[in-house]
């Protein structure tokens, strides 16, 4: 009895030995097998491919072709690499079957095994060597293919896509911005931003080599670049303005009608044919980062009418309904665009900046809050204007200013407004003057809290001293340009004399620190190079800090928001609801 398991046992040891061994030569005749046919698939395409490279008229050899294809189908991984090499090789040569061979090639793109892939996609500029109409079809493949997540297989997409904008430049553009420009449902929005960052770093870096002929390359892309901007971010309108003012026919000897193009592009995109809804925040932040844009063309001759009209017009009679730091972006733009206005235009514009003037300039020290750094912007704002149109300020401010012109407006009187202009222009200085006064002294104090001071603290006094210097160039600004308007013919300055505090060079706004090590803290810096510890800012023109707001705080009159908020941080998406997304 005790025998049944032991034979049992044994049996069934037997049994599993045999299956094992049963299994053994099974996975070697397996293993067997599929060598045996993948050595049969590499000579067979081995042998079409000598065929095809022997023939003379290779396209009476249309059964090796195929065959090619078949392998590439159903092959062994091997044979799929080779056929992928085989197939662009010989295409051109078999028309009746490019969209079978293409087909069978695209699907090698997107084969399991890595490569496979790569090989593919390597393969695929050579189709287009002899048949120049498949292009446009490539490289929408290949753009496609931008999504790879091996970096192997992704340079080989990007190193393929430059090898067709070196074989036509001008059908490889066009295909791959029509995945920019497309503002359907469809659209992918993940291959859009890798065919833009493939644009930004490739394409626009080798603008020299690609884009030739110059003129005519330039213009088909500048063209291209204008389609893509009916949806676009903030970062993405931007990076391409910034590129297409570094092309030849917009440099700085174009002519003023390119310069003008330009600016035509950026009003298109600040919607300036749009009625303004001070609740639309993507609308506010689109207008007045353009405006920043705009201005260095305002310099190159670009005419700055449409955008300061429209501001006039439907901004500024509501300009307390936009967020506080919008606001100061707004001011700080129209000062720097001012220098640059027509005198028809000065005359329409300057009623409204009179207004304001008033508004932000107080007539008495009442203990209302009054900001610095919207009085300095305008100011500036003001003097150019009036600088352009002088008679102008007759009936604002009650000048008596004579040119002969019936706008002179002489035989009325304008005494009550010459008064209160007056009465605001001293109130304003009378407050510049005590917060120098308390900015100077606490500065000083400052310097001697230095000497025993830790490593931690000597920064956050350096940075607070940096803001106070900031705070006085505003107030000294103000100063220089109120004095000159105390008489009845005052002198509007309209030159470059008056250096606006944010734009006043680095340098110059570092204050010596006994006891430092005089080294200077670099300024963080946005779209609009400006200092991003602004942005919370309250007083004249810098941030929150405790010696600027001491200053204001001992006189009743804190500005607001003195600091530049995050101009041309870019809006949010049109059409699409696309977010701003730096690049």
């Amino acid at each position: 009895m005790h025998l049944i398991p032991s034979l049992l046992s044994n049996s069934s040891s037997s049994s599993t030995m045999a299956a094992a061994a049963a299994a053994t030569t099974t996975t070697t005749t397996t293993t067997t097998t599929t060598s045996s046919a993948e050595s049969t698939d590499i000579e067979n395409l081995y042998g079409f491919g000598e065929r095809l490279s022997q023939a003379k008229d290779k396209s009476q050899n249309v059964k090796d072709y195929e065959g090619i294809i078949t392998a590439a189908k159903g092959g062994t991984t091997k044979a799929k690499q080779l056929a992928a090499q085989l197939i662009p090789r010989f295409f051109h040569y078999f028309p009746q079957l490019h969209d079978t061979a293409a087909n069978a090639h695209f699907d090698l793109c997107e084969e399991e095994e890595i490569g496979v892939r790569v090989q593919a996609i390597r393969g695929l500029p050579l189709f287009c060597k002899d048949t120049p109409e498949f292009v446009s079809r490539i490289v929408d493949i290949l753009a496609q293919l931008l999504m790879a997540e091996e970096n192997v297989e992704r340079d080989a997409v990007q190193k393929a896509l430059m090898s067709l904008l070196r074989q036509d430049v001008k059908a490889s553009l066009t295909a791959l911005f029509k995945h920019v420009e497309s503002v359907d449902e469809s659209t992918d929005e993940n291959i859009r931003d890798k065919v833009l960052t493939f644009i930004r770093d490739k394409v626009f870096s080798l603008k020299a080599e690609l884009l030739k002929p110059q003129e005519q390359m330039e213009r088909h892309i500048t063209d291209l670049i204008k389609k893509s901007l009916r949806d676009v971010t903030g970062g993405e309108f931007k990076m391409f303005i910034d590129f297409l003012k570094t092309l030849s026919i917009f440099g700085d000897k174009a002519p003023r009608e390119r310069v003008q193009e330009l600016m035509e592009i950026i009003e298109s995109q600040a919607d300036l044919d749009s009625q303004f809804d001070s609740s639309d925040v993507d609308h506010i932040d689109r207008l007045i980062s353009c405006l920043y844009i705009a201005i260095p063309f305002f310099i190159r001759g670009a005419s700055n009418s449409n955008f300061l009209n429209y501001v006039s017009e439907h901004i500024v009679p509501v300009l307390d309904k936009l967020p506080e730091e919008r606001k100061l972006d707004l001011l700080k733009n129209l000062a720097e665009s001012s220098p640059h206005t027509i005198p028809q235009d000065a005359r329409q514009i300057l009623p409204s900046i009179v207004q304001l003037l008033k508004k932000y300039m107080p007539q008495k020290r009442t203990g209302e809050e009054m900001n610095f750094t919207y009085a300095e912007c305008l100011l500036y704002t003001f003097h150019h204007l009036a600088s352009k149109t002088y008679n102008a300020t007759n009936s604002l401010c009650g000048y008596k200013i004579v040119t002969g012109q019936p706008s002179d407006r002489i035989g009325e009187d304008f005494s009550e407004q010459f008064k209160d202009f007056q009465e605001r222009l001293t109130c304003v200085e009378d407050l510049s003057r005590a917060t120098v006064k308390k900015l100077t002294l606490g500065m000083s104090v400052q310097n001697k809290k230095m000497a025993t001071a830790s490593n931690e603290v000597k920064e956050k006094i350096k940075n607070e001293k940096q803001s106070a210097a900031a705070g006085l160039k505003t107030c000294n600004n103000i100063l220089a340009m109120t004095q000159p308007l105390h008489k009845s013919s005052p002198l509007f300055i309209g030159d470059k004399r008056i250096i606006l505090s944010w734009k006043e060079d680095a340098k110059s706004a570092v204050i010596p620190v006994s006891g430092g090590s005089g080294g200077k803290r670099p300024a963080s810096t946005a779209i609009n190079g400006s200092n991003n510890a602004a942005k919370k800012g309250r007083g004249a023109g810098g941030s929150q800090n405790q010696l600027v707001s001491r200053a204001f705080d001992s006189i009743g009159y804190r500005g607001r928001g003195g600091g530049r908020g995050g101009r041309g941080r870019g809006w949010g998406g049109r059409g699409r609801g696309r977010s701003f997304r730096p690049f």
